[in-house]
């Protein structure tokens, strides 16, 4: 079961993508801010962290991931709930709401990240774990496209180029280096915990998610994705009980033409004495074979992204 875990925590997470496309949008090409600067979803990481905790801990029950049933069709809310936990409860208003939540406190993901139940009744569930869009700190944001070809006729042309192959086209961005920040506070869900009797995050999930955070995109090896890597976590514990706000450190973390990641102004703030005296510890994931980090805490432990 492990211990529960109460320190807060503030970080992020840095994807590299090289000619890969690690979060597109509907029209299948990576994610571009109005300004042109390339940026994937919070939902992208969660995504690869979810992947990973299915797979890597199959003990582990993940709700908010799609699964199919025998007919090969997505679940419902209700289906999936159905399908963890039984059949539904049979009790009405608050007791209903009650039973639903302690059963989903039961899933590592929502105990991570919470989730909105919008089924035969309705929950809202604030996780601890706080993820912010990934912008590319890279200092270029190339897109580029490239036609592909199907094995297969398109039955829909009726033109002579009907006994011809279908083509398409899919996009990619050259290279990026997207930077998640992220802010974990077990207290966020505590009270609803306390209502309900479920499950409060431990020592034992806090762990799983550090390997998710820091081997989930490298893992989920898909074709669009080839290229996609986790490259770092930065991981700053504050001491229990401390109330100390960082800002979020996306802004703060440069990576230049020569792909080394700038982590001095990280540092700057960490090394403030007001700031440093509310820290329990920094741990700092990266492989140094790969990537090059300047302007780490002299304070970190290093450790490697795969032990």
């Amino acid at each position: 079961m492990g211990n529960p875990f109460f320190n807060r925590v503030f970080g992020c997470v840095i994807i590299k993508s090289v000619n890969s496309n690690y979060n597109a949008d509907f029209s299948h090409q990576p994610r571009t801010l109005p300004d042109g600067t390339v940026y994937a979803t919070d939902k992208a990481l969660k995504y690869t962290v979810r992947n990973y905790l299915k797979k890597a801990f199959p003990g582990e029950k993940v709700f908010y991931l799609k699964t199919l049933n025998t007919e090969l069709q997505p679940r419902t809310l209700d289906e999936s709930y159905e399908h963890y936990f039984g059949v539904y409860p049979k009790e009405k208003d608050a007791q209903l709401r009650r039973t639903v939540a302690k059963h989903l406190f039961e899933c590592i993901d929502v105990r991570l990240f919470g989730g909105t139940y919008a089924g035969k009744t309705s929950l809202s569930i604030h996780g601890p774990l706080q993820i912010t869009h990934g912008v590319n700190r890279f200092v270029e944001g190339v897109i580029y496209f490239e036609q592909i070809m199907t094995p297969f006729r398109n039955p829909g042309a009726t033109s002579a180029e009907s006994t011809m192959s279908s083509l398409g086209t899919q996009s990619k961005l050259k290279e990026g280096h997207y930077v998640h920040g992220f802010s974990l506070n077990p207290h966020n869900s505590s009270d609803l915990i306390e209502l309900c009797g479920g499950k409060a995050i431990s020592d034992e999930d806090i762990d799983k998610a550090k390997k998710a955070l820091t081997q989930g995109a490298t893992f989920y090896d898909s074709a669009a994705k080839a290229g996609t890597e986790n490259e770092l976590m930065l991981w700053v514990q504050l001491k229990v009980g401390s109330m100390l706000v960082l800002p979020s450190f996306v802004d703060l973390i440069q990576v230049g033409e020569d792909r080394k990641i700038d982590l001095s102004s990280v540092t700057e703030i960490l090394q403030k004495p007001s700031v440093t005296k509310h820290i329990e510890k920094i741990e700092l994931h990266y492989d140094p074979t790969v990537s090059n980090v300047i302007g780490a805490p002299s304070e970190a432990v290093f450790l490697e992204l795969n032990p």
